[in-house]
Formats: C-alpha cells, structure tokens, sequence
C-alpha cells in the first residue's frame, strides 16, 4: 500500500508503518540532523529505509498535489513543542505549530486513512478547544482556513457545516487516543495521543490496539512467582521493587493474563557497560559524563520501563534520560541503549553528538508502537473495498477540484 510520510524525524514511526507494508512515495523532514541520521542508514543500506524518497525542507512548500491518487495512507508526528508539557504551552500561537499542514495534506491528498501522533500534552485543559478543532478539520478537510479568518471562527464554521445535511465532499471518521507505549511491548512509560481517521466512504469503525502488557502482570513475576528475576539470574537476595509495587503485589489474587511490562533491564542487559572497551565495537554507545542524582533528577529504576525519554525544550533533560541502578549510583543511558528502549532496530544509527541523538530519540515515536498501530490500520484497509469501486461521483469531482487548487466551502 502507498504512503506519505510528514514531520519524518529519525524515523521511528516510518520505521514502524514501513515494517506492516506500507511504502512511502515521500518522506518529508527539514531538520538536517534528523535528516542525515536517514542518508546515514540509507548510505549503510538499512533495509527498511534505503529507498525511502527523503525530501528534505519545510513542509509548508511541499505540493502534495503531486503526489498520484489512489494514496492510501498519510503518517506524522506535527512538531509536539506547542502542546509539550516541557515546553512553552503555546499551542495554535506557536509557528512550530503544523497541524495546519497534516489537515492540508489529507484535503491535497485524500487518502485513505491517515495516522497522526503527539504528545500526551495536547490533551491538557488548555488545550482542549485546539484540540477539538484539530480533530473537526481531520474529519472534515476542505473546509480550509479563509485569509483573515481566526481559528475560532474556522472551527464554528467547520461545526455549522458538519450538522448541515446537505454536507457533501471529503469526509474522515477520526478517532483519538491516548496509548501508554508500555501497554504494547515498548520498554518505556510513554504516553502519546495516537489520531487515526478512515475516509468516510470506507464505512470503518477503528477500534485502537488491544494491551498486550500490564504492569500488574510485571509486579506478578517480580514479586510473586520470581520469573522475572530467573529469567535473568538475579538472586532472590538482589530482588529490588518500591514499596508500592510490594503492596500491589499483596493485593494481586491471581496472575494477570496479559505479558508483563517490558523493563529497562529487559532492553539492555545484552549490552555490554559503555564504560567497557566491549562497547566500542557497538555503535553509539559510549558513555556520556555527568550524570547526578538530586530530587526530581533521580533516573529511571533498571528494573521497570523507563520513564518518558524526552528531547527537552531547552536541551535533553538528564533525569528522563538518565539509569538507576539498585546500588545507588546512576548513569547517563548511551544512545544505542535508549535507542533500544524507543525499540528502534540496532542496526538503525543516529547522526549527531550524544545531546543531538537523544534530542532525535527523545522526539521519536517508540517503533513498536508505531508497528502496533499500523498494524490495526492495515488490516481495515485490507478488509475495505477498493476505494476507485465506491466513492461516488461528487467524491471524484471534489477531489478534482483539490488538485487543481480550487476552494471548497
């Protein structure tokens, strides 16, 4: 199946989406770090990316009306930065803001499905509003922005049209949600809004991803039947859990059914120390100086997921991207052991000094996640019929109309 990818980044959810079968027709990222972390795994020949069509500039000069028909997918992840919990929180007045142009590629496009990620920040209070105008201009793309018009007005206007029975044109069920990345695989507690949307005419309710892994399931095999701690041959007197997983653990009456939350040690403990001379045959993994545990700085305990790995808005924040060990002590993660917690494959490596690569990993999509996702979409595609066999005859001429530059509503 045919895509296009926006906001590419380093990679983690083309990485993901490509590995379901889905092929990109352009791949579009105007950070040149980021930019030549890709060149780099295509000039290597990384399997996945080496014939990815890499445009790199600014999205808002890319014609998407030059892309053929018949796409059937459209990823990204819109620069988080506006809507950042760690960032400056200024959502539809900050000029990182593309959500504009997702909303312009789906209306110059028209593709099948789309999915689009974001931090778990968008869906605070104050940004409530903004974020039901994000999703009221997925469902319904050609009902662009007028010059002059505020995005208030937009919104009340794209809202007057929805309850219009006359409505016709391009049209997107759209479905958001936020998905805690430790729930499906990813050693890491990430939680990220995932919005999928199915073109109208498809007739496809999407359901998101089913958990596969739990915390408690974790507590079960650490506190209760020890087979975490067997499976990597840690003695019973070296079993560290806090306090309130122990008093979980009390309270758990049968083993859950899901698998047990992927930790940090589960990730990396085939790794050699960075500090070792072993580490300098792996690429990027070497030690990073520096690291120092204070409150609120503390490093995430080796034996659970890690906590969110962050870009940072004024650089990359050491106690997100920093490890605990039970004896104490703490430690910078290398790159290639964070790469591993954001489940990118090692042999996928990263361009850039420590600070640049964790900035890219602390901006990725965990691919396992992104995989995950894909998957869900892929299947409803699949099962749908083709889209030339049912979209009516208004759906063609409005679509002729996008591509010929001309405005709808």
């Amino acid at each position: 199946m045919r895509a296009i990818e926006l906001f590419a980044g380093a990679g983690g959810l083309g990485l993901g989406v490509s590995s379901v079968g889905f092929c990109p027709e352009a791949v579009i990222e105007w950070d040149r770090f980021c930019a030549n972390t890709i060149r780099e795994n295509q000039f290597f020949g990384h399997e996945t990316v080496r014939h990815w069509p890499l445009h790199v500039m600014d999205i808002r000069q890319f014609d998407f009306r030059g892309i053929p028909s018949g796409l059937d997918l459209v990823t990204g992840g819109p620069p988080c930065q506006p809507f950042s919990i760690g960032g400056k929180h200024r959502s539809h007045a900050d000029d990182r803001d593309m959500w504009p142009q997702a909303v312009r590629a789906i209306r110059e496009t028209a593709p099948r499905a789309f999915i689009f990620e974001n931090v778990k920040g968008l869906t605070r209070a104050a940004f409530a509003d903004y974020f039901a105008y994000i999703q009221t201009q997925l469902r319904c793309p050609e009902i662009a922005l007028r010059p002059g018009e505020d995005w208030q007005c937009h919104y009340k206007r794209i809202v007057r049209s929805e309850k219009a029975p006359e409505m016709v044109g391009l049209r997107y069920r759209v479905v958001a949600r936020l998905l805690n990345a430790a729930n499906h695989g990813v050693p890491q507690k990430r939680e990220r809004v995932v919005i999928v949307g199915f073109r109208a005419d498809l007739g496809i309710e999407w359901q998101p991803p089913a958990q596969t892994h739990s915390r408690d399931a974790l507590i079960w095999s650490q506190c209760r039947d020890g087979a975490y701690w067997d499976r990597h041959s840690v003695a019973k007197a070296q079993w560290r859990v806090g306090d309130a997983w122990s008093k979980r653990a009390r309270a758990l009456r049968e083993k859950p059914e899901p698998s047990p939350w992927k930790t940090i040690r589960d990730a990396i403990s085939d790794l050699p120390d960075p500090r070792s001379k072993m580490a300098r045959a792996i690429a990027n993994h070497r030690f990073q100086e520096g690291a120092k545990s204070y409150p609120g700085h503390t490093g995430s305990p080796i034996d659970e997921p890690a906590k969110t790995i962050k870009a940072g808005d004024h650089g990359v924040p050491g106690g997100e991207n920093m490890l605990a060990l039970p004896d104490g002590s703490v430690r910078y993660f290398s790159v290639r052991e964070t790469a591993r917690i954001q489940t990118f494959p090692d042999d996928y490596t990263f361009h850039g000094s420590w600070s640049e690569s964790m900035r890219q990993l602390g901006n990725a999509v965990p691919v396992t996640l992104a995989r995950v996702v894909a998957t869900s979409v892929w299947e409803q595609l699949q099962k749908a019929s083709d889209s030339r066999n049912v979209q009516s005859p208004r759906q063609e001429e409005s679509r002729a109309e996008r591509r010929s530059g001309a405005a709808v509503h």
